[in-house]
């Protein structure tokens, strides 16, 4: 079975959903019917969801699984959480230092910490 496409392959709107079927017993439920919040991302969307779902969200597990960049992760996380109306970082209210950050990005270029790690830091989880 394909996926139900979002957008209407005419002028680009949002598809919604109109028409409900059971393969089982025939029969049809007819209306307008939401089609949940991840309904209008597009394949590439909810394939990344399901890697990161799939990688309990470690995004170091993301890099090896899909063979990406930490920065290319979380570009496309950024993308994904955009498309579904948010804002990333918009909630982040941390201040590092310069010189914390430095620091930071030493230890993770001399290999002392991972990528994760920094960012934990970098965010005040640690």
């Amino acid at each position: 079975m394909h996926p139900a496409p979002n957008r209407c392959p005419v002028c680009s709107s949002e598809l919604t959903v109109a028409r409900l079927h059971c393969s089982s017993c025939d029969t049809s439920i007819e209306g307008r019917f939401a089609g949940g919040p991840f309904g209008h991302l597009n394949a590439d969307h909810v394939d990344f969801i399901v890697t990161f779902v799939r990688n309990e969200g470690k995004i170091n597990r993301m890099e090896q699984d899909l063979g990406l960049s930490y920065p290319t992760i979380r570009n496309r996380l950024h993308e994904v959480i955009r498309a579904l109306g948010f804002e990333p970082g918009k909630e982040e209210t941390v201040d590092v230092s310069v010189e914390k950050r430095s620091a930071v990005l030493e230890e993770l270029e001399a290999g002392r910490i991972s990528a994760d790690e920094a960012m934990r830091i970098l965010r005040g989880e640690e």
